[in-house]
Formats: structure tokens, sequence, C-alpha cells
């Protein structure tokens, strides 16, 4: 495992190869995205889905959010090419009219009502201060130095503030992947392998705010062969 410590791990940006790696790894993004959520897919099966077939034996509402997530990867690598992506509510929103179509109880837009997060009882903001909170998310990442650091930060804020009324880890790791990309950094993948660890570090970031935890856990989820690759 490389160190979590060490900035880009010896590596210079590269927008088309990281791209290229990312575009090649969607169904397996995929496939973590929905376990994490509980939703019991194997791979082949996300591969099926993201081909356009359906899949015996899964409800169709889980898989619609599987195939969600494949059109937001496939909007955010867009936008990237098309330099549209920033770190912008327009840009936020507008992935999570896809990554949230008909899952949660409003889409594409930030959520009118106040929000609980199961298993803590740290409460989100309320909905009015949203705006401002983004403001202030987007003037932290510019303070920060480290790309990476720049980027889980992004994520934490997105999961901690529960900017929309559902699909809030999704939308946070869609904008740090979108955040490294367009940097020519390769994205990061939460494995489900590792669902237990994560939840874990979620509830105890949510209570405390303190990312460290989640700085350490979050780069150490990035493949040690993507970063060989983006050595070459």
């Amino acid at each position: 495992m490389p160190d979590p410590n060490d900035t880009h791990w010896a590596m210079s940006p590269n927008r088309q190869k990281a791209l290229m790696l990312a575009q090649r790894a969607v169904s397996v993004f995929v496939y973590d995205a929905v376990r994490l959520e509980g939703i019991n897919f194997t791979l082949p099966e996300v591969q099926t889905l993201l081909q356009g077939v359906t899949v015996g034996g899964h409800k169709l509402s889980d898989q619609q959010i599987a195939v969600n997530q494949g059109n937001a990867w496939k909007l955010l690598f867009e936008m990237i090419r098309s330099e549209r992506f920033g770190l912008s509510p327009a840009c936020a929103t507008e992935l999570h009219s896809v990554a949230a179509k008909e899952e949660a109880l409003e889409w594409g837009g930030f959520r009118s009502g106040s929000v609980l997060i199961a298993g803590t009882d740290y409460e989100p903001p309320e909905a009015s201060m949203l705006p401002q909170l983004f403001d202030e998310m987007v003037a932290r990442v510019g303070a920060l130095n480290d790309i990476y650091d720049q980027a889980i930060h992004v994520f934490l804020t997105m999961a901690r503030c529960q900017f929309f009324y559902d699909v809030n880890k999704r939308m946070g790791r869609f904008m740090m992947n979108g955040l490294l990309l367009r940097h020519g950094y390769p994205a990061i993948n939460v494995p489900a392998s590792r669902q237990l660890e994560f939840n874990e570090l979620m509830l105890a970031f949510y209570e405390s705010g303190d990312e460290a935890a989640m700085n350490r856990f979050v780069r150490s989820c990035l493949d040690e062969r993507v970063i060989r690759i983006m050595k070459e």
C-alpha cells in the first residue's frame, strides 16, 4: 500500500490517462457504490445492467439505482472533456438529476427541507444554509494546497451537509472524483469489501466533523495498480 501521506505518490497529472482508467473501471465503481448502499448485485449483473439489459431477481428500483450511477459517470466524463465541470451548485445539481433520478424525494436541486442521518445524533444544517455552506466548501478547497486534501474535503463536506434529500455520499464522491479527474489525477473508488470500516469512520466523522481519519481512509482506497500506471 502506498504511503497515504505522500501527497501524490509521485504521480504526474495526466488527464487523458486518468480518464481512460476511470472509464475502464466504471462497472466496478458502480458495483461498489450500490453494494455500499446495501444492494447486492454481482459485478457481472452490474456490467449487464450498464449494457442496457435488465437482470432477474432484483427490484426494478435497485436496477434503476445502478443504471443511474453509470449514467452519472458518463455525464461526469462529458463535463470534464467539455471543460464544464467545476465545484459549483450547477454542476452538482446537474449530476444529482441523473444520479438520484426516481430515488431521492427530489432530484436536480438542493433539498428544501430537513433530513436526518441514520445511526448518529448529528443533525445536518437547515436547508436555508446550504448555498452559503457550498460557497464555504469551495473557499476551503482554495485554501488547501494538496489536490487529494481538496477532493476529499469536497466528498466529506457534501456528505456531512447533506445538500440533497438522498444520494449525498455518492454525490460527494462524484464531485470528489470530478475534481481529481479535471486536474489529471485518478479517481478514488471505495471498495465494498471495506464497507464496515467506511461506515464506522463516516459515523464518527458525522459526529466530530474531524476529517483526519476519513482522509487517511479515502487515500488508502486508491488502487496501487492505478498509481503504477499513472507513473509510467
